[in-house]
């Protein structure tokens, strides 16, 4: 609340001097909110009417304080479903849900990974003072595995960021040989198996209500892995029809998806827990 709106000097133990907040400093110019999901609900309700009068109250003030901003927000979370869990107003949602875009996971922009790689390394040049850089046969090792299905890039560029920095720290002579990549590339599978709420087989008791062949269950298991770590039905076809979806002249993967799903009576919603 402070961080937002600003407190007035002793409007709390620890408040030495008069804080401006952001929603201040952003007078005539532009707020950018990340994670608005995780806002409190008094947080939510001083905001509305901050969007909506442009007047807010600072912490421990008995005055208004005025601001003229714009507003771009940012979220992880499906703010309609945390509105359904009386998490997030559904006044507030209303008020900046104007415009809304949907950014791409690292998954989806694969063939930007290559320059990011180079991107990170220079960031640790900068910060380290050295240099370091892949030998050829390390870096093809690692574009061969960051670019397929096994890759989850859960956390998109964080997970990438955390292991261009492991892998630097560990380079010996400031290069980054074949072994320091395969065991990252173990590391990386560990955290995300470790991040994984249940195994395949769960997924396949918990979906389907009946036997099936072990050769469904492999392919099941594998769509059912993709949907869950996708946005949508259609970054799940894009995943899952990788290269056949380039042969067609209008490909539309979620389609392709929900006729497989369909075959066991399931769904994409379903999946995802949408419903």
């Amino acid at each position: 609340m402070s961080a937002l709106f600003g407190h007035i000097k002793g409007a709390f133990t620890g408040a030495v001097t008069q804080r401006k907040g952001l929603l201040a400093e952003a007078h005539n110019g532009l707020l950018f909110l990340d994670e608005i999901g995780e806002l409190g609900v008094d947080e939510q309700a001083m905001l509305l009417r901050a969007i909506e009068d442009k007047r807010f109250m600072p912490f421990g003030s008995d005055k208004e304080s005025s601001s003229n901003f714009q507003l771009i927000a940012g979220t992880n979370k499906n703010l309609f479903r945390q509105v359904e869990k009386g998490q997030f107003r559904e006044d507030l949602l209303s008020r900046i849900n104007l415009w809304t875009y949907q950014l791409p996971s690292l998954k989806q922009r694969i063939e930007d990974l290559e320059v990011n790689i180079e991107y990170e390394l220079e960031k640790n040049a900068q910060k380290y003072g050295s240099l370091v850089s892949f030998n050829k046969s390390a870096k093809d090792d690692y574009l061969r595995f960051a670019k397929s299905a096994e890759a989850e890039w859960r956390c998109n560029f964080r997970d990438l960021n955390a292991s261009i920095t492991r892998m630097s720290t560990l380079a010996k002579g400031g290069r980054i040989n074949t072994q320091v990549v395969k065991d990252e590339i173990t590391r990386l599978k560990q955290n995300w198996q470790l991040g994984t709420d249940s195994s395949p087989e769960t997924d396949i008791a918990k979906f389907v209500n009946k036997p099936i062949d072990l050769f469904d269950q492999s392919q099941l298991v594998a769509v059912i892995k993709v949907c869950k770590q996708s946005a949508t039905a259609a970054e799940a076809g894009r995943t899952l029809f990788n290269v056949s979806r380039l042969n067609k002249t209008s490909a539309n993967d979620s389609h392709r998806v929900s006729q497989f799903l369909s075959k066991f009576n399931l769904d994409f919603k379903k999946i995802k827990g949408d419903y």
